[in-house]
């Protein structure tokens, strides 16, 4: 069964020093932690069974069509780009997602219900339409493969032809499919494994999620 709800517990951790650390070490230290957050899982060699695997793990997330999640999101396209808190929630085919700009104080509403796309937070007032990607970077100048993403963030394969690699848990490394290549830096313990950290390019673009808690309740 998968984790009803997800999200990771820090515990402030206390400890005394005999002496002062030195400012260059404290920035040497600083720097290795950002670039180990940042740098991608280690991959192996692709085993027998490590897609039958991934399809089996697959077709359980299938068997739970409603989720969501919250986090942080960031998107560049050539000199754009921007970054938002992200909230996302998916019912089967349709979905309902908030941004919200920290900077600029711009929020959205992207909803999809029944086939129809509505889009709110715009200076014009309500959009409603029916391709929900066209809408959004339209708004926004932000390009987010929004129906493949909502298996790739998952860790999931989109509909069509896709390739694989795996990290040393046996978990997808990266999944390329329809031009863009996504690595996954990070996963949630659950069952099955959700992930935390995940990246997506395609030529200039790219979208980098990073996932707070997951809810996987119906």
């Amino acid at each position: 069964m998968i984790l009803s709800k997800l999200s990771r517990n820090r515990a402030a951790r206390a400890s005394s020093l005999r002496r002062p650390i030195g400012a260059s070490r404290l920035l040497a230290g600083l720097l290795t932690l950002l670039l180990a957050a940042c740098a991608p899982m280690a991959q192996r060699p692709l085993l027998v069974g490590d897609e039958a695997v991934q399809g089996a793990r697959e077709v359980e997330l299938a068997r739970h069509p409603s989720w969501s999640f919250t986090g942080r999101l960031a998107v560049s396209q050539g000199n754009n780009g921007g970054n938002a808190r992200i909230e996302w929630r998916q019912n089967g085919p349709d979905f309902d997602i908030q941004l919200s700009a920290p900077i600029t104080r711009q929020s959205w509403r992207l909803r999809q219900a029944a086939g129809k796309v509505s889009l709110e937070g715009l200076d014009g007032g309500l959009r409603e339409g029916a391709d929900a990607e066209a809408m959004l970077q339209e708004a926004t100048g932000w390009r987010i493969p929004l129906a493949a993403m909502a298996a790739w963030i998952r860790g999931a394969r989109a509909p069509g032809a896709s390739d694989l690699s795996f990290d040393q848990h046996g978990l997808p490394a990266t999944i390329r499919q329809d031009g863009w290549a996504v690595e996954y830096r990070g996963w949630f313990a659950a069952t099955p494994a959700l992930p935390e950290k995940v990246f997506a390019r395609q030529g200039t673009a790219s979208v980098r999620v990073v996932v707070e808690s997951w809810d996987t309740r119906p």
